[in-house]
């Protein structure tokens, strides 16, 4: 698989006085991965090759097909078969649980999700957010009665402006490539101005793919959910990053760049703090800020 994470290719490069020079470069790895539930076809997704079990968890639970690692009973991959016949891993026949999930009884779907859209695959509007088996906030709490319900303090700030340089320092790909997302999850102590634990970093072409590569990770490795944890990641915070973060049940989302104004609503109503611009140790918080110490 690490051969097609980061591809070598030939390129000609060009400057503005005309000169050209032929060299090797590195491209990021982008293949079709098809998931089959239960023997029917459920959805392909664009990703970079690599992590691709824990790719499937993250999405399945996403997509509230799954709670637990427990709810999967095996992901074949035997299918996967490139054109000269050797694996190429590129289809998963997933098993679920009995009871778990059927086809008659989800929601329609497209079978095609692109890299650049974690969400496009779904067919009714009424389907795309999804209830999350991990609450961040009571049951009773209404978005205009924030001012009633504190959140407990998670980190400092100076804490929170870290991240984005520790979520750099696992972008092996990206410094090849220069062109693939990243996420990172962090575990919090009980002291907001301790520094958090990096607990696993991912890289892919879709933003959304790797993170769902770090919750399928914590998945098996922590369990969910994960309300002690913040998730940094390398694009914008987009509507699906915050559900994805409020399916693991992840309090707290920083990306490097501007959210979404559906992101920061739905970062209200799920109890996501939601972070933009996270940059040079400055920072904008859009929802609960009394999580930040």
């Amino acid at each position: 698989m690490q051969q097609r994470r980061a591809v070598r290719a030939r390129v000609h490069r060009f400057d503005a006085t005309g000169e050209i020079a032929a060299g090797p470069d590195s491209l990021a790895g982008e293949e079709p991965l098809e998931i089959r539930l239960n023997g029917e076809q459920f959805a392909v997704t664009m990703r970079t090759p690599g992590n691709d079990v824990e790719l499937i968890a993250g999405y399945l639970l996403s997509e509230a097909i799954i709670t637990t690692m427990g709810d999967i009973e095996e992901i074949d991959f035997s299918a996967g078969l490139a054109p000269d016949g050797s694996r190429n891993y590129n289809v998963a026949r997933v098993r679920l649980r009995p009871g778990i999930w059927s086809a008659e009884a989800a929601p329609a779907r497209s079978v095609y999700t692109s890299s650049s859209c974690g969400i496009c695959g779904t067919a009714a509007i009424d389907a795309v957010t999804k209830a999350s088996a991990y609450p961040l906030i009571p049951a009773s709490f209404h978005v205009d009665e924030e001012a009633e319900f504190q959140f407990p303090q998670l980190l400092s700030a100076a804490r929170i402006g870290e991240l984005p340089d520790r979520l750099r320092s696992q972008q092996q790909v990206f410094d090849k490539t220069g062109g693939v997302h990243a996420a990172a999850l962090f575990a919090i102590g009980e002291d907001p101005t301790a520094e958090p634990e990096l607990l696993i970093g991912r890289e892919d072409v879709g933003r959304h793919n790797a993170v769902d590569k770090v919750i399928g990770w914590a998945m098996a490795e922590q369990g969910l959910p994960l309300r002690k944890t913040a998730l940094q990641v390398s694009a914008r915070a987009s509507f699906e990053l915050v559900q994805k973060s409020a399916m693991a049940g992840i309090p707290m989302m920083s990306a490097v760049s501007a959210p979404s104004a559906l992101a920061v609503d739905h970062g209200k109503s799920v109890g996501v703090s939601v972070i933009g611009f996270n940059r040079r140790g400055r920072f904008n918080v859009y929802s609960y800020p009394e999580r930040v110490a």
